[in-house]
């Protein structure tokens, strides 16, 4: 190796000793990227029938289904409370549907500690659909045939996207978890 190559300046152990992981972004990622996903909704889409999924609890899932442990069953009471603010559902809707599909997945892990991908996506199909459904319930609206017609295209992008943003989710969790050098 030539002198003058960064990498020749290396220990004999190589770059991993003597780094930790960023708390700032091991802590704060999960929870800012739910945030934000709760909020790309309220952008102006024109629309006849609820398209856009609910961005907020398909990452809040896929965050709990891609690192089991990461997220505390209690975070669907403050994230549910958040995305109440710009959903324009009932307000306590998302409190308590979020809550319920935290203790959801939590009973599912009990049930079932090994599940591979296959699994994870039949789970999030699961609870992206009956949330769908009851937040169709709790708005308000008239109950019937056409009301959930209507609701079978945000279904169906719902669970087409998963995969999308499981990946996206496995990603920002290897950078959440970069190792920064610590000095001294």
């Amino acid at each position: 190796m030539d002198r003058a190559d960064p990498r020749s300046r290396r220990d004999a152990y190589g770059s991993r000793i003597n780094r930790a992981h960023s708390p700032a972004l091991a802590y704060a990622v999960p929870w800012a990227t739910i945030l934000l996903a709760s909020m790309l909704p309220a952008f102006p889409i024109a629309s006849a029938a609820p398209v856009v999924p609910p961005l907020g609890l398909m990452t809040l899932v896929a965050w709990r289904l891609v690192r089991p442990g990461l997220m505390p069953v209690w975070a669907g009471f403050p994230l549910g409370l958040f995305d109440d603010l710009f959903s324009g559902q009932p307000f306590g809707s998302a409190i308590l549907l979020w809550s319920l599909a935290m203790l959801a997945i939590e009973a599912v892990e009990a049930r079932f500690p090994w599940r591979s991908f296959v699994q994870d996506w039949l789970i999030a199909t699961a609870i992206l659909a009956t949330y769908i459904a009851a937040a169709a319930v709790l708005s308000g609206g008239q109950l019937g045939a056409p009301l959930f017609g209507a609701l079978v295209p945000q279904v169906l992008l719902s669970l087409m996207l998963y995969p999308i943003l499981a990946r996206l989710i496995s990603a920002l969790d290897r950078f959440r978890l970069l190792r920064v050098r610590v000095l001294g």
